[in-house]
């Protein structure tokens, strides 16, 4: 009767095991299918057009001796600025408004072509304004009585269509975003998350800190975000931070606007001159304003970028590589300034379509409200205008997590059914429970062979 008691036991034992091992392996299978793959990205794009948006193909079309940029007028409209009647009507045709002017892109370039030629003052900053036909050059309260009559010469021979300003404030990046990052170069602020396919990181300003700054979340240096390993400034202004643990985590998509609420972001396009626009910092919140001219160099005391956005946007220290976004499309992140945020001022981005191209990684967008892959975000219709400037919105809203993915550890990760860790251990103690009932078995073997064999042979 014991006997058969004990291979009752073993028997229940081993299919007790076998069907552990069946459950294991079953775990861990659906584990491995639900683990969360690379964030959902789109490629980069670049836009060597000199006015992207709304007009550009019929700009290009036209060509630049004949056009002189395009812009979203106050209702909506795609207004394209031409030096004749031939090319207004084929502008008409294309759906758009035609405005004649006097001076053609090619003009409007070989104008900042010779400003940048003149001797550099720092201080100074010069866009192409595109509604007024006009090269706008502007000099902040650094700049001399001399060198700004030094400056005005070079205008006056170029022609009458350079516009001298002087605008109030300095000139200056705006070191000190969405979430703050600090390091022993100063505070900045993450703009948008990218990535390579392998690796994740945060695209924010070159001016922030050079190749080896080690970022932290905390001003305590406890929590690190990362490591800049790749940039440019001066020139243009935009760099990399590698995330320390590899991934940007949950929420990667989303950029912060404050109170806890983030803007989910869907794609990625150049921005349009008159386009309404938002910006994000930890210093000064979420803002909004206007594009004002494209192309735009600032000559800042660290040196000269060029390429830039300029906006009526106002931003303030600690601002700098914050994200500049419109209806969850990434276009920019800010480069630096004039004023702040109670008198008004001018701040520059850096377009983000030149920063992916040049840096070969992709924007990692927000997955769809109800966890489908994102499909990225068209730029606005070239032909067709975009939306009134006042109807524009920064984008759906959602919760914002921290800059950094969440804490875990051992024991969550093991006690998490999309983990493999559950499965592990049910296949490692199903096993153990095989081989110790083998063992068991063979012990009571071997007694009882020796019980015979003593019984037999005395």
């Amino acid at each position: 009767m014991r006997h058969a008691r004990r291979r009752v036991v073993r028997r229940v034992t081993r299919l007790a095991a076998v069907g552990g091992l069946l459950l294991g392996a079953t775990m861990v299978t659906h584990a491995v299918a639900g683990e969360p793959g690379a964030p959902a990205a789109v490629p980069f794009s670049t836009a060597e057009e000199t006015t992207p948006g709304p007009g550009a193909v019929v700009v290009a079309e036209l060509g630049t001796s004949r056009t002189a940029g395009s812009w979203i007028a106050g209702d909506g409209a795609t207004v394209v600025a031409v030096t004749d009647e031939e090319a207004a009507a084929e502008v008409r045709r294309a759906g758009a408004e035609p405005k004649l002017v006097r001076h053609s892109m090619d003009d409007l370039k070989s104008a900042t072509k010779k400003l940048s030629s003149a001797t550099r003052v720092p201080g100074t900053a010069w866009a192409m304004d595109y509604r007024s036909n006009q090269v706008v050059v502007r000099g902040d309260s650094t700049v001399s009585a001399d060198d700004w009559s030094g400056l005005t010469e070079v205008a006056d021979g170029i022609g009458d269509f350079v516009r001298m300003e002087r605008s109030g404030g300095v000139f200056t990046t705006r070191v000190n975003g969405a979430q703050p990052i600090l390091s022993t170069a100063g505070r900045c602020s993450a703009g948008f998350n990218v990535t390579d396919g392998k690796r994740d990181f945060v695209l924010t300003a070159g001016h922030c800190g050079p190749e080896g700054s080690v970022w932290f979340a905390d001003d305590r240096a406890r929590q690190e975000v990362g490591t800049t390993v790749a940039g440019s400034f001066p020139g243009d202004d935009y760099s990399l931070i590698r995330y320390a643990g590899g991934r940007a985590g949950e929420g990667a998509g989303v950029v912060a606007v404050g109170d806890g609420k983030g803007v989910r972001i869907t794609g990625v396009a150049d921005p349009t001159v008159g386009q309404r626009v938002f910006r994000s910092g930890s210093t000064s919140g979420l803002r909004d304003g206007e594009v004002t001219a494209l192309n735009a160099t600032v000559n800042y005391p660290e040196g000269t970028v060029s390429g830039l956005i300029e906006s009526n946007v106002c931003a303030e220290p600690g601002d700098s590589g914050g994200p500049m976004f419109s209806e969850g499309v990434a276009l920019g992140v800010t480069s630096g300034g004039s004023g702040d945020c109670r008198t008004g001022g001018t701040t520059y981005f850096q377009p983000v379509t030149k920063a992916l191209a040049r840096l070969g990684v992709r924007l990692i967008v927000a997955p769809e409200e109800d966890g489908g892959a994102a499909a990225p975000s068209p730029a606005p219709s070239r032909t067709e205008g975009a939306a009134a400037p006042d109807a524009a919105s920064p984008g759906s809203s959602t919760a914002v997590r921290g800059i950094l993915p969440e804490p875990s550890t051992l024991l969550s990760r093991l006690a998490d059914p999309r983990s493999v860790g559950p499965g592990l251990l049910v296949i490692g103690g199903s096993l153990a429970a095989l081989v110790a009932s083998r063992w068991i078995r063979a012990e009571q073997d071997r007694k009882a062979y020796r019980r015979q064999y003593s019984a037999t042979w005395g």
